[in-house]
């Protein structure tokens, strides 16, 4: 149980990292807070929260990686490196996708739901 416990304290201590030094990362958590409002607003159904949630844990995961592999790159190669450069573009590619795949989602689930508000205004 200690080393879990532990296990679970350097995980909070690598979040708090990405929050104090990745603007990226900041910016997505507040995002995903306006979602989580929106979705109390809009009370929407299990399913849909099932797709939130998804979606805000797969970004914030993404960035997590992607600032993991930046430090590595770092690490290994401080100096200007074409391939270095190449892992921290793909890395950060993969962020891109993700985000993309949640704004869709966010777009199917919420969109309808401010359309029919508007128009009912």
């Amino acid at each position: 149980m200690k080393k879990f416990i532990r296990s679970v304290g350097f995980a909070l201590k690598g979040i708090s990292y990405a929050f104090a030094t990745q603007l990226n990362f900041r910016i997505q958590t507040f995002v995903a807070l306006i979602a989580i409002a929106m979705g109390l607003y809009f009370n929407i159904s299990a399913s849909e929260w099932h797709w939130v949630t998804l979606c805000i844990a797969l970004v914030l995961m993404m960035e997590l990686f992607n600032t993991g592999v930046e430090a590595l790159v770092d690490l290994v190669s401080p100096g200007y490196n074409e391939l270095a450069g190449r892992v921290k573009d793909v890395s950060a590619a993969a962020v891109l996708v993700v985000a993309l795949l949640t704004i869709i989602t966010g777009a199917i689930i919420f969109l309808p739901k401010i359309l029919l508000l508007i128009h009912a205004a």
